[in-house]
């Protein structure tokens, strides 16, 4: 399968235990797959606009989520998806919010809070504030208010 095209590219880092091709690489996305901190954030924001919009959520709510955790405002967050950084260069400019380390609970059946890969970890926030954002949460519990 290729990255973006088919039922395989919605959900990538979300939590979609399957692998995908994504720039001619392999990417175990359950797994703690080096290649994930070297992925575009761009590739994989269209996916979670995607995976919040069909469960009735919007794009400002994605971005209050995302400036939530990573401190970004929505210049940041646009200029972020503008320039394709990697996961490494998106978390490397951002500021963790301190309240991060709340987020508990599995993402493809690991504990987030268990990561020991700093950057890995952080990238699993990301994706477990999505999910709960696609699940209905209201945003003051998604920012562990």
């Amino acid at each position: 399968m290729t990255w973006g095209r088919g039922r395989g590219a919605v959900g990538v880092a979300v939590g979609v235990a399957m692998g995908v091709a994504v720039r001619g690489s392999p990417v175990i996305v359950c797994g703690m797959s080096r290649d994930l901190a070297t992925m575009p954030f761009a590739d994989v924001y269209p996916h979670y606009v995607r995976k919040i919009e069909r469960k009735g959520r919007t794009v400002a709510e994605l971005h209050a989520v995302i400036a939530w955790l990573t401190g970004f405002s929505e210049k940041e967050i646009k200029a972020q998806i503008a320039t394709e950084s990697t996961f490494r260069e998106f978390f490397k400019a951002a500021t963790l919010n301190r309240n991060a380390k709340l987020i508990t609970g599995s993402i493809c059946g690991i504990k987030v809070q268990e990561i020991e890969d700093p950057l890995m970890r952080r990238i699993r926030y990301l994706d477990k504030v999505v999910d709960e954002l696609a699940k209905g949460w209201p945003l003051e519990k998604i920012f562990r208010a």
